[in-house]
């Protein structure tokens, strides 16, 4: 079906902490095939690899030197031919990260670059000139700390780079790096990918007029750890010319059926409107995530909002949900003051994620309900978590090791020095341990993704929400011959519900959910999925 990802489940895998086979201690290439069976096992319909490709490793592989070569660290296109296979036997797509809006200050485009003004490659990234004082030519901000530009001897010029010093921004005004990307991209499909996704998606241009960004309208009254989150960035990214080259860039995957794009959208004041935007019809991306649910608020309205927001006005684009990554604190961890229960939240979250109108993205370990491990200083490797300490322990707590058995060293991890620790929180929830009880997480998750394959309405159905007060979240999934009502308590104390005089039935999938004719009675993190009748049953909430 050309169409699998609509609707479909991306399990992320971060390589460098899913299976080490080689004891250096980091994963590879080989140690994700000796686990596929597990990814497998989940009933997701993809696996996301962030990057593999050549890197100094400045940032974990987010900045590339070779884009057509295979990290040694990760293992050998061949390894890569071999993960394809094995995944595309299981019924696995593969899509890997694409990092495109920047590169390592060692590719070869920016050595060539930076000699000269006047060479085959001078204009490949966006150099500029300083002002007449000698200070950048605009005060855009890097999301690693200080200026956005950084001063090049050689060239006598500023180049830009939004996040380290080490990863200069390409100049996608300049049409021979659109085809030169897009030559990285046609060599991945042609050795049999199923897609991108694609980092920083609306980082991709920026203003040419070089205009220097505003403050942001109101900080809402709290101080900001990176300057970067005092301004407004309206000239340094999401900039109207990033529409063409995306019609460009799916013009490319149309041409390799069954392919997918998935944007990550990085804007606090606009993602869920770039989202729409990216995605909108059929000649954009195919789905777009931003972070809107990737932060620490947990209220129906939140949910609310986004959601009716990315879909008003019949919109045709399509999102990608997700609840964590390797960018942000585990929601386990996030929205642990909302629970009572590690147990209860992380069922909650995994229906709340599954049952929404899109398709989803899981971050490894989210299947565990791993919680954000709690890293020292001296152990740290994110070059933000570095800078900003301690009011921002950066991105390491969430991508420590996978934990697979308990009673081995590194919870069997490694043979060697794992690259970040496993501790003791991450490994009391190993795979082993969960394997062996039935109502463990691991298998609530594989329970709630074999239940979901069986609507129609989830897959592809339309949403209307209910008007609920807080904590209440509910909605209904619309389906050709059965719907679903989805009911959510988003708290740690119990709730009453009232249901409209239908008779219902809760689904299996339900948790802490007791249903007494027309009274639903949810336990802390609770949720009740109930088929109705096409358009019958209604839901009300009152706070009192």
């Amino acid at each position: 079906m050309s169409d699998w990802w609509r609707g479909g489940v991306i399990y992320q895998v971060y390589p460098r902490s899913f299976q080490d086979s080689n004891g250096d201690g980091v994963g590879d290439l080989p140690g994700i095939i000796d686990r596929l069976d597990h990814i497998a096992s989940l009933g997701v319909d993809c696996i996301w690899l962030s990057p593999i490709t050549q890197s100094p490793q400045a940032d974990m592989g987010y900045d590339v030197s070779d884009y057509t070569q295979v990290d040694p660290l990760f293992g050998s296109l061949e390894d890569f031919d071999q993960l394809i296979a094995r995944a595309h036997a299981l019924g696995l797509k593969v899509i890997m990260d694409q990092v495109v809006s920047h590169t390592s200050d060692e590719h070869p485009w920016f050595a060539e670059s930076s000699v000269s003004r006047d060479n085959a490659r001078a204009d490949w990234y966006v150099w500029a000139d300083a002002r007449p004082d000698g200070t950048p030519p605009n005060n855009w901000l890097s999301v690693f700390g200080g200026s956005a530009w950084e001063w090049h001897t050689s060239r006598k010029q500023y180049y830009l780079h939004n996040f380290l010093t080490s990863q200069p921004d390409l100049n996608f005004h300049n049409p021979a790096v659109q085809d030169a990307v897009l030559d990285v991209m046609r060599f991945w499909l042609d050795r049999g990918l199923d897609g991108f996704r694609l980092d920083t998606v609306n980082y991709y241009f920026h203003d040419a007029r070089l205009r220097s960004n505003p403050p942001l309208k109101s900080l809402k009254g709290k101080p900001v750890t990176n300057p970067y989150d005092m301004q407004s960035h309206k000239f340094s990214k999401s900039q109207p010319e990033n529409v063409a080259w995306l019609k460009k860039l799916r013009k490319l995957l149309d041409q390799y059926p069954g392919t997918t794009t998935v944007g990550e959208v990085g804007d606090d004041e606009r993602g869920v409107e770039l989202m729409r935007q990216y995605t909108s019809g059929t000649k954009m991306l195919h789905q777009c995530y931003s972070f809107d649910f990737l932060g620490p608020k947990f209220t129906a309205k939140h949910f609310r909002s986004k959601v009716e927001g990315f879909f008003a006005d019949g919109e045709t684009g399509w999102p990608c949900w997700s609840f964590s990554n390797h960018d942000v604190i585990r929601h386990m961890t996030r929205w642990a003051p909302h629970s009572a229960s590690p147990a209860d939240l992380s069922r909650q979250a995994a229906a709340l994620v599954l049952t929404l109108k899109g398709s989803v993205g899981l971050y490894q370990g989210e299947e565990l309900g791993l919680p954000e491990a709690d890293i020292l200083y001296e152990e740290l490797t994110d070059p933000r978590g570095i800078r900003f300490w301690p009011e921002d322990k950066g991105r390491d707590g969430c991508r420590t090791p996978m934990p697979w058995q308990h009673d081995l060293p590194h919870a069997g991890f490694t043979t060697g020095k794992p690259w970040l620790p496993v501790k003791q929180a991450q490994s009391a929830l190993s795979v082993d341990v969960q394997e062996a009880h039935p109502d463990s997480t691991l298998n609530a998750y594989r329970k709630l993704l074999a239940w979901r394959k069986t609507y129609p309405a989830l897959i592809n159905g339309d949403i209307a929400f209910f008007k609920c007060d807080e904590p209440v979240l509910a909605y209904r999934r619309s389906g050709e011959d059965k719907d679903l009502i989805c009911i959510f308590n988003l708290s740690a104390d119990p709730r009453t519900v009232k249901l409209s005089k239908v008779e219902l039935a809760l689904e299996p999938v339900s948790h802490n959910a007791t249903l007494d004719g027309a009274s639903l009675q949810l336990g802390p993190n609770g949720f009740a999925i109930l088929p109705a009748p096409v358009g019958e049953g209604r839901v009300s909430y009152k706070d009192s």
